[in-house]
């Protein structure tokens, strides 16, 4: 069976950047038997704590897409994260912003393999895990890496989002 399109487009951006895991192997996306539409959900089937499950959320920041790759343990404050980063309008972006921008449905976004490079803000908490793991560009798709591979691979920010 060929893997989801969006699937195969995040696999083929992990090995374009050659990202990471924690033990420093190559990133593979993992399908797991269902659908995990919540962090808690993903914690709970990959056996990890919340906090190392990295949610991609996708804001419109004045009118323009904003991944923010936040730990799972929390909620992004968006009144602080906009005047920090300079915004004057910040809110959760529509099913269908979203689409548009990723390519990918919400419960999915991959903090890559979108059809054009994305802003991007990391969520420092992400750092105090050894590993994290992230969508996989559909529900029941996820990837592990680091907190520096998300960096790196995203050309993402580091932020106190929460």
């Amino acid at each position: 069976m060929q893997p989801h399109p969006n699937v195969r487009a995040v696999q083929d951006a992990l090995a374009g950047a050659d990202a990471r895991d924690g033990s420093g192997a190559p990133s593979a996306v993992r399908l797991l038997p269902d659908a995990v539409h919540t962090a808690a959900a993903a914690a709970e089937a990959l056996g990890v704590r919340v906090g190392q499950i990295a949610n991609s959320l996708i804001f419109e920041a004045d009118g323009a897409p904003l991944l923010v790759l936040t730990s799972g343990a929390h909620r992004v404050d968006v009144a602080e994260l906009a005047a920090s980063i300079g915004v004057t309008t910040l809110r959760r972006a529509t099913p269908e912003f979203v689409r548009e921008h990723t390519g990918q449905p919400i419960g999915g976004v991959a903090p890559l393999g979108h059809p054009r490079p994305l802003r991007t803000l990391v969520d420092l908490a992400l750092a105090e895990h050894h590993e994290v793991w992230a969508a996989g560009g559909v529900p029941r798709a996820v990837f592990p890496t680091t907190y520096n591979e998300l960096l790196r691979i995203t050309a993402g920010t580091p932020a106190e989002v929460a």
